[in-house]
């Protein structure tokens, strides 16, 4: 019988001081591999939007293309013989914002149509209400607090956050406020080192890191900054192989093939 990984499993990881392995997915075929290599949570970001879509930011992802690739990534879930992976799936840019009552209707959409076991919205302190409305009715909540890149129109660029005192300050409420909200785990993005694991000895849930340092009680990564597959790698997240080049390299040989005959080889 598979293990399944819940939020309490993450939740004794992090009282064990035990790292825990996150990292994105968007399909089905990822979702396995990902599983079979242990990860313990699928993190179906709105990054699909840039990596997957040919956006160039999330905020045109939709909930529709959300709900279609979580589902999917839930279909690949539970393939593995040793464990099923927690599957969180990332709400969209103005599907949760305007009031508490918004993200439920989200949420639960979300739970229903695809499978998944939690959801993670971006903000802080100003979040911290919606949170707890997600809470107290049921829903497993992820928060994201630092660099958030739906608000990338707002701050202009994606440049780290917490390097000076201002926000230093202010993340250190953000993490605070949304768990005392209920969050059950907070993904700190971009931000000081320093900061992270302040954070992660502060808060009782699990931090998940991403460009934050080895101090967070997980870590995240984009599927195809992990494989070698974007164009340009984030300073953070240095490939651990290189698909892009193998992959390339594979179809100009198939079609080289063809071109001269030599494929079927009868």
């Amino acid at each position: 019988m598979n293990k399944r990984i819940t939020a309490a499993t993450l939740a004794k990881a992090k009282a064990a001081n035990q790292k825990s392995v996150w990292l994105t997915a968007y399909d089905t075929t990822s979702a396995t591999l990902a599983e079979a290599a242990g990860v313990d949570v699928l993190l179906v970001g709105d990054s699909l939007g840039m990596v997957a879509l040919g956006f160039d930011s999330t905020i045109p992802v939709t909930l529709d293309q959300m709900i279609h690739h979580t589902a999917a990534v839930v279909r690949g879930a539970g393939s593995s013989d040793s464990h099923r992976a927690w599957v969180v799936c990332d709400l969209p840019f103005g599907t949760y914002q305007q009031s508490p009552e918004q993200a439920f209707e989200t949420s639960a959409r979300v739970l229903q149509e695809t499978g998944c076991d939690a959801v993670k919205l971006e903000g802080g302190l100003p979040m911290a209400e919606t949170i707890r409305f997600l809470s107290d009715r049921g829903i497993a909540v992820v928060a994201h607090i630092g660099l958030t890149p739906q608000s990338v129109k707002k701050f202009g660029s994606y440049r780290p956050r917490g390097n000076n005192p201002e926000e230093y300050k202010a993340i250190l409420a953000d993490a605070g406020a949304v768990a005392d909200a209920g969050a059950v785990a907070l993904v700190l993005e971009s931000v000081p080192a320093e900061l992270a694991e302040k954070i992660t000895a502060t808060v009782s849930i699990p931090t998940v890191g991403i460009g934050a340092g080895r101090g967070c009680d997980s870590q995240v990564l984009v599927w195809h900054d992990l494989l070698g597959l974007s164009e340009k790698n984030p300073p953070f997240a240095p490939a651990y192989t290189n698909l892009r080049e193998q992959i390339t390299t594979a179809i100009a040989a198939w079609s080289d093939d063809v071109r001269h005959g030599k494929f079927p080889e009868t």
